[in-house]
């Protein structure tokens, strides 16, 4: 799982740059710690971006790591599914939480936590 820390110069008020959004393959995900949470971040085949809690709620499984199609990520531990728009599990496990995701004029991925 990659993670990698956002810092106070880079957020206002629930505004967070966590950075160019090619560090992120087309079809994959990549954990950021952002303000003492995990969040990961996927960039969809059909190059939109969603963001969800990137700790799974069962066991801990690293969400960023897993398999994503257009729809949901299935955890890489346990099998566990959520839906990448709402973070509502499609298996019956807790949900994720999720994040409204953009980028700017830059190409930087911008997450909002509030």
């Amino acid at each position: 799982m990659s993670t990698d820390a956002v810092t106070p110069a880079s957020m206002t008020a629930g505004v967070h740059v966590v950075g160019p959004l090619d560090q992120i393959p087309i079809g994959e995900g990549r954990a950021f710690g952002v303000v003492g949470e995990q969040i990961a971040v996927f960039r969809l085949r059909d190059g939109s971006i969603r963001a969800v809690s990137a700790v799974c709620p069962h066991r801990g499984g690293p969400i960023a790591d897993g398999q994503i199609d257009q729809r949901v990520v299935v955890c890489p531990l346990h099998q566990n599914a959520f839906e990448l728009d709402t973070g509502c599990s499609v298996t019956g496990a807790a949900p994720l939480r999720s994040y409204h995701v953009s980028t700017d004029a830059d190409a930087n991925i911008i997450l909002r936590t509030m």
